[in-house]
């Protein structure tokens, strides 16, 4: 499997949902993970960003991805994915009762390959009018 192949299947088991159970199978123990934005200030690990888009399809049930462009840098060992996530705030689990209120906020993904797995993952996000946009902030 190539390392743009194992991103794509990280990729769409993070972006759906499976936690860190299933995505663990393509990346490193221990792999780590940063962006510099207030709603993931205090995730520092990859399974833990990982079970934060679990979490994050309660409040927003019908959460998806809409993947703009994948590309792999073999001489960098990096792989990037860019996309929008969009949803609807109607489930049970945010910040406030559920609002109803929908969102469409770009992201990109940055992931570091060492060898054939995932070492660390930089995620590109601006949350403050996503939170906004979901009626938390």
């Amino acid at each position: 499997m190539t390392v743009s192949e194992t991103a794509r299947e990280f990729f769409e088991a993070c972006e759906t949902g499976k936690g860190w159970d299933v995505c663990k199978a393509w990346c490193h123990d221990g792999a780590t993970f940063s962006c510099q934005a207030d709603a993931l200030a205090d995730v520092g690990s990859l399974d833990g960003y990982t079970e934060w888009m679990k979490g994050l399809l309660g409040p927003v049930p019908d959460g998806h991805y809409e993947l703009k462009a994948f590309a792999s840098d073999e001489e960098r060992g990096a792989v990037v994915a860019a996309g929008i996530f969009h949803g609807t705030n109607s489930g049970d689990g945010g910040p406030n009762p559920p609002t109803g209120k929908t969102v469409a906020t770009d992201y990109v993904y940055v992931m570091q390959f060492d060898g054939s797995k995932i070492r660390h993952m930089t995620k590109i996000w601006n949350d403050v009018p996503a939170l906004r946009a979901l009626g938390w902030a």
